[in-house]
């Protein structure tokens, strides 16, 4: 009896645990106004608590968590023990990660150059004290000082449900842009402690739902959108049937399936329909119709967007590029290339390889998977694409670095490639090219405001104002160079800024895709220079 009743009431504090916790992250709907675009951000005075009350929703579907090996009844029992052994775990397993948490200084280099603090002056958004949240964690847990003298002893955190809810709440206001490790004098990465902070959390059951449905969906059906194989085809019989009527070209084509093709091209699902991304998927299949490079898409491989890399999950993030590499063996390819997508490129060029490479059974010329500006830049330089400039002559156009391909590796084997090349493709096909501020780009470039699965609905508020720098620096290119067209290389990016430039009173259609302005400039007809 005396066993049963201890049960019980660890059974009672656990459920009064989750339903404590349950509360204090519970959704609720916040709305944020635009600020006025000046043309210029700055570093707000702060605010603590701020954003505190912004969080995400959760996973509920029971099947769901099932299939994506996570606790299906909100936060589990044990969930101190989980959580430390998890954190053991990742501290042994990504050394980057302890690394980090060891050799901070707090030297603020770090605080003014997340677009999260700039926008909404809360303190835990600043890039340090974010880590400090599960910094504070280690010193208690993971050093002798901790274990045998205490938190205070330490200046760190015991575990509790109200410090759950804390780090549920900050580090999904983190976009994993790594624009501080640029700054950061020591390298501290700390888009590697969010990422490894948002595993920890779904270990102990409090699983983001916007992203994990995402994941659920490309690895159940295969891809983001939940489009069943037929639905694919037709999207994409829909995309060439208005190609040949637009172009009066009847042989103008976006193979499916197609077994010895030379190129797989794979794309983020978005491409399929949704505007402006379609647009780019025009352009796309005009290039490679004029280049009479025989090419495929794949309804296995139906998708390029990879949102396992999100949650520090290598598992989710191998199951849903297996699908590429499945496609590419199957239809015997020579060579895979990438549309644009930020975080899938990341995933594609740098994971893929000890994934599931090496790829030596591709063409020896093509032994690794290239972006479609690598391409299409190659083809222009050699002539081998006839371009009329003056169809973009409405625009004149700038360029937003998409976070995960700025600072997330290079692009075409040369040095700042993936800053170059991309430039290269719109100069190549526009008259007319702005950059904007210098803080703002390259290297240096703001993350849009939604990367890393804070796209959803659900973190408007944080949208809008992690949009604040990128909204401000379009605006002075606008008002100073005359630009009104952003062109982009990723699919959040695209998604984000097409709301956010309405909210901020900017036509949508100012927004697009790199391979919109190739689609527009490109004179198809006779081959030349092949």
């Amino acid at each position: 009896m005396a066993n049963d009743k201890t049960t019980d009431s660890a059974q009672g504090n656990t459920n009064d645990a989750n339903a404590r916790v349950q509360e204090l992250i519970k959704f609720v709907k916040i709305k944020e106004k635009p600020v006025e675009l000046t043309g210029h951000y700055e570093v707000p005075c702060i605010k603590p608590d701020s954003f505190i009350d912004v969080k995400p929703q959760l996973l509920s579907s029971v099947e769901q968590l099932q299939r994506l090996g996570y606790p299906t009844a909100g936060l589990i029992p044990d969930w101190k023990e989980v959580f430390l052994k998890k954190m053991d775990e990742i501290l042994k397993k990504y050394r980057s990660v302890k690394l980090f948490l060891d050799i901070c200084v707090r030297c603020g280099a770090c605080t003014d150059k997340c677009h999260y603090f700039i926008g909404t002056a809360d303190p835990r958004n600043m890039p340090v004290a974010r880590a400090e949240l599960m910094r504070k964690v280690y010193r208690r847990y993971f050093t002798w000082q901790g274990k045998l003298f205490g938190s205070k002893f330490v200046n760190g955190s015991d575990l509790s449900e109200e410090l759950l809810a804390v780090w549920y709440t900050y580090f999904y206001q983190c976009s994993e842009c790594r624009r501080c490790a640029v700054f950061c004098p020591y390298g501290i990465d700390t888009a590697e402690i969010t990422m490894a902070a948002r595993e920890i959390l779904n270990s102990v059951g409090l699983v983001q739902k916007y992203m994990h449905e995402i994941i659920d969906k490309a690895q159940t059906i295969g891809n983001n959108l939940g489009m069943q194989q037929n639905a694919i085809v037709n999207a994409l019989e829909f995309v060439q049937d208005e190609l040949q009527e637009t172009t009066e070209i009847p042989d103008i084509q976006v193979p499916i399936d197609v077994e010895g093709a030379d190129v797989l091209f794979v794309t983020p699902s978005a491409d399929f329909f949704a505007s402006p991304h379609i647009e780019s998927l025009y352009g796309y299949a005009k290039v490679f119709h004029q280049a009479g490079i025989s090419w495929t898409m794949s309804t296995h491989a139906s998708e390029g967007g990879n949102f396992g890399l999100f949650v520090h999950n290598y598992g989710h993030m191998k199951k849903i590029n297996k699908r590429i590499w499945e496609a590419a063996r199957d239809l015997k390819v020579k060579r895979v290339i990438g549309g644009e997508c930020g975080h899938m490129w990341r995933v594609l060029s740098s994971y893929s390889n000890t994934m599931f490479g090496p790829f030596d059974w591709l063409d020896s010329r093509y032994p690794r998977p290239q972006h479609i500006c690598e391409f299409t830049l190659d083809l222009l330089n050699r002539g081998a694409l006839k371009i009329d400039k003056t169809a973009n002559d409405e625009f004149v156009v700038t360029m937003h670095d998409s976070c995960q391909v700025a600072r997330g590796l290079e692009m075409g084997g040369t040095e700042f490639g993936q800053f170059e090349i991309p430039r290269g493709v719109i100069r190549g096909v526009c008259n007319r090219f702005e950059d904007m501020p210098e803080n703002t780009i390259r290297e240096r470039t703001f993350c849009c405001g939604a990367g890393q699965g804070l796209l959803g609905d659900d973190m408007i508020a944080t949208r809008v104002k992690g949009a604040i720098p990128r909204m401000q620096a379009y605006s002075y290119a606008k008002r100073e160079k005359g630009v009104n067209f952003v062109a982009l290389i990723c699919a959040i990016c695209k998604a984000q800024l097409s709301k956010m430039f309405p909210t901020y009173g900017i036509p949508m259609e100012e927004v697009g895709g790199i391979h919109q302005l190739v689609g527009r400039a490109i004179v198809l007809g006779a081959k030349e220079g092949i």
